[in-house]
């Protein structure tokens, strides 16, 4: 597939399919005889994996270390996996974090509609003349 088509499945942009490929996130992509990177259909997962990564907060260098080992084949599966469950780790501290986040929104927008609801009560009281 010509990297136009990649741009479209893949939602990259050429540049930055270009990018990746130049510092080792992305293989190197064959080219046919018009010189035209022509990649294969299965560097799509890849790139859904990789975004995934990215979306968790895989640092890029983390990120470039795991591409090496993959490239390197089935010997590598090992330090992988090492990899990826420091990543989980760092990931699930993260999401314990962003929900005591959470419940402190929450806690602080439920105090400003008991707050409003006072108000919307006092105001819908008779006033005393």
């Amino acid at each position: 597939m010509k990297i136009g088509e990649l741009v479209q499945r893949s939602g990259l942009s050429a540049h930055t399919l270009r990018y990746y490929e130049r510092i080792g996130l992305l293989p190197r992509a064959h080219r046919n005889s018009s010189r035209q990177r022509d990649y294969d259909a299965s560097i799509l997962t890849w790139i859904e994996f990789l975004h995934r990564l990215k979306t968790t907060g895989m640092p890029m260098k983390d990120m470039l270390q795991y591409a090496k080992l993959r490239e390197k084949g089935a010997p590598t599966e090992t330090e992988r996996q090492v990899l990826l469950e420091i990543h989980r780790d760092h990931l699930t501290a993260h999401i314990s974090e962003l929900r005591n986040c959470l419940a402190a929104l929450d806690i602080k927008i439920s105090g400003y509609v008991l707050s409003t609801k006072q108000k919307k009560a006092d105001n819908d009281k008779p006033r005393k003349k």
